[in-house]
């Protein structure tokens, strides 16, 4: 059995800043996310409700919690990384509020 986890990350943008997260992500940040041994199963954006427009939602797998908080560590370190975010961030912040949730897969989950 595998005691992989997940991480279920939703990030709520500023007014008008959805597609300022989208370009950093899909230009700087899965490079590096790669680097530092990041997997991302998925990103979503809503269809309906109070996200529309405003929140980016996106799934990780890691082998541990132990795992995911060292390659947190040294992505959140990474001279790259600082140098992207605050470029990201010239006009104002891009991000209001993130919420993080880590998750274990049932037993009879597919993804495992």
């Amino acid at each position: 059995m595998s005691n992989r986890i997940f991480e279920l990350r939703t990030y709520y943008t500023a007014p008008g800043k959805l597609a300022a997260l989208e370009t950093r992500f899909r230009d700087h940040t899965l490079a590096l996310f790669r680097k530092h041994g990041l997997e991302v199963v998925g990103f979503f954006t809503p269809t309906d409700g109070d996200g529309v427009g405003n929140t980016l939602v996106y799934l990780m797998a890691f082998e541990s919690r132990a795992a995911a908080d060292a390659a947190w560590e040294s992505f959140r370190a990474d001279p790259d990384w600082i140098a992207a975010k605050a470029a990201s961030e010239a006009d104002g912040p891009v991000v209001d509020r993130v919420e993080s949730v880590f998750l274990d897969p049932t037993e009879y989950s597919a993804l495992r």
